[in-house]
């Protein structure tokens, strides 16, 4: 269908013949795509002196079919003689029957055949004399039948003009599809109106089912033993410790800047009386004529002082100077019951953080700690409980609860990325030890009752660096002393200097710290019994625990 001349659709238009055309003559009948009905092209007039055309005879189907207009080459006017002789008019050089059209009808029969235009004089006259003139008559071209006969074809000849497609083009469902389009944003135009109004409406509706946070129960309780549970009842039995250096402690020398030093740790209240449990390192600073200052939760802030420290347990007691009325003691447990895998609880002030809470589990028990002091440079020895809740600088003194909220040790240091126990700033890895609570507690009313700490000893010396055969007894004691007191515990029970002890009670021994750990979680007085070795030779003897008052 053309677009460029509406005028001509459906109506097919020839090709004009070329001059001279080849073959002489085109089919019969109108060409393809045409009614019967209308007319034929009009004919060339006939050149002078050629002959008529005659109806067309029939043509043996050999005959080649009729040249395309665009192939056959344009001939001299004269093509019958060279280039310059007048036209022939003998009857010899007339014009023959078409060539080719009896072919072409039967190759197309039963269809309407284009009208053929009329033949240019002495057509005949080059295929009479072929080889007489100049140029010679073009080669033969093949037939090509209708589509599937011999040869293939789509059913018409060979260079027969192309006719336009016949019909009208199938309509496309553009205009269906962009109906539905406007459609769809039209509904959801109107939709997204519609919700928005039926929300506005919705909140201004004084029958609305929405529930505010206003409706919340005020009343809201927490079962007993959760987190949160534990916690609001013993933060306000904790407090945050600051400890002030005096002057001249801080800079014995006289110089500096004036400034008074100190640090931050945490305690809690031990007995209605205002006692405070809490670690020796928290306050040694202060312990000769600095200040101490004791902060409750609730903000309020309390001047304290020393009643006594235990530098080897790492124990030290405050007491408020004006205790205020009200004060609610924490519950101690019972820290010898203690499983591993229990929940623990820690509160303190990991860098000053007051009232922090971190949980975690007993990772271990007895486990031999030799904590380091950095103001004193002595250590302190404990078999303490290993948590995994998160314990930093800050946190010790502070209580380790149970699950109940009850006090089963006293958070005191952490195992830090630089290989050694103590209290300095490195964070948490998850390896935190607390004091036993059974431990501090016997400490403490120690320091309550007298002011001093009060030691269990074996009468012995022991080598403190050895490690993994057992607590080797010295050779001798400090400044050249025998390693074995006279009429001391060791020497009653029959052990000399040398013997590796290797068990305490039921508990192994590998060394050094951990017997004196061992030692120190009874009291003066305890019967216990030791496993010993001498000359690869084991042995056990009981003895009685001696004592020995104040740190030295």
């Amino acid at each position: 269908m053309s677009t460029e001349n509406e005028d001509n659709e459906g109506t097919a238009q020839p090709a004009a013949p070329s001059v001279p055309p080849v073959p002489a003559a085109a089919p019969d009948g109108p060409p393809a795509g045409t009614s019967a009905s209308e007319p034929a092209a009009p004919t060339a007039p006939p050149v002078p002196g050629a002959a008529p055309v005659g109806p067309p005879g029939p043509v043996p189907q050999s005959a080649p079919p009729a040249v395309p207009a665009d192939a056959a080459p344009a001939a001299p006017s004269h093509p019958g003689s060279g280039y310059g002789e007048p036209p022939h008019g003998s009857a010899g050089h007339g014009q023959g029957p078409a060539a080719g059209s009896g072919a072409f009808a039967a190759a197309h029969a039963g269809q309407p055949q284009p009208a053929a235009p009329a033949a240019a004089s002495h057509q005949g006259a080059g295929a009479s004399h072929q080889g007489a003139g100049w140029p010679p008559a073009p080669p033969a071209l093949p037939s090509y039948g209708a589509y599937g006969a011999p040869g293939g074809g789509d059913g018409s000849a060979w260079g027969a003009p192309v006719q336009p497609g016949g019909g009208p083009r199938p309509k496309r469902p553009g205009g269906l599809v962009a109906a539905v389009l406007v459609a769809a944003l039209v509904a959801g135009g109107v939709g997204g109106g519609i919700g928005y109004w039926a929300a506005e409406r919705n909140d201004n509706d004084i029958n609305s089912t929405t529930v505010s946070a206003g409706n919340t129960p005020v009343d809201l309780k927490r079962e007993p033993g959760t987190v949160a549970s534990v916690a609001s009842k013993a933060l306000p039995s904790v407090v945050t410790i600051e400890a002030k250096a005096s002057r001249g402690e801080a800079d014995p020398g006289g110089g500096g800047n004036g400034q008074e030093e100190g640090g931050t740790g945490t305690g809690f209240v031990y007995d209605q009386e205002g006692h405070i449990l809490t670690n020796n390192h928290v306050v040694a600073s202060a312990a000769a004529g600095g200040t101490l200052s004791v902060t409750f939760s609730n903000g309020k802030e309390y001047d304290a002082e020393v009643v006594g420290r235990a530098q080897g347990y790492d124990v030290a007691v405050l007491k408020l100077k004006s205790a205020p009325a009200g004060l609610a003691p924490l519950a101690l447990g019972d820290s010898q019951k203690v499983a591993v895998g229990d929940s623990t609880i820690a509160i303190g002030a990991p860098f000053g953080l007051s009232n922090t809470v971190t949980t975690g589990i007993i990772s271990a028990k007895n486990r031999p700690v030799a904590s380091g002091d950095a103001a004193s440079g002595k250590n302190s020895y404990m078999s303490a409980l290993q948590t995994d809740a998160s314990i930093n600088p800050g946190n010790s003194g502070g209580p380790l609860l149970d699950s109940r909220g009850a006090v089963i040790g006293i958070n005191s240091a952490i195992q830090s990325t630089g290989g050694g126990f103590g209290q300095s700033q490195a964070g948490s890895i998850g390896l935190g030890f607390a004091i036993p609570i059974n431990q501090a507690k016997n400490v403490a009313e120690q320091l309550i009752k007298s002011g001093k700490p009060v030691y269990p000893v074996i009468g012995a010396t022991v080598d403190m660096a050895g490690k993994g055969t057992g607590a080797k007894i010295a050779t001798q004691g400090a400044g050249g002393t025998a390693a074995v007191v006279a009429s001391g515990p060791a020497a009653k029970a029959g052990l000399k200097a040398g013997d590796v002890i290797t068990r305490f009670n039921d508990k192994p021994i590998d060394s050094g710290p951990t017997l004196i750990s061992e030692i120190w979680n009874h009291k003066p007085g305890d019967k216990v019994t030791v496993t010993y070795e001498r000359a690869g030779k084991e042995n056990k003897a009981d003895l009685i625990l001696g004592q020995r008052e104040g740190d030295s």
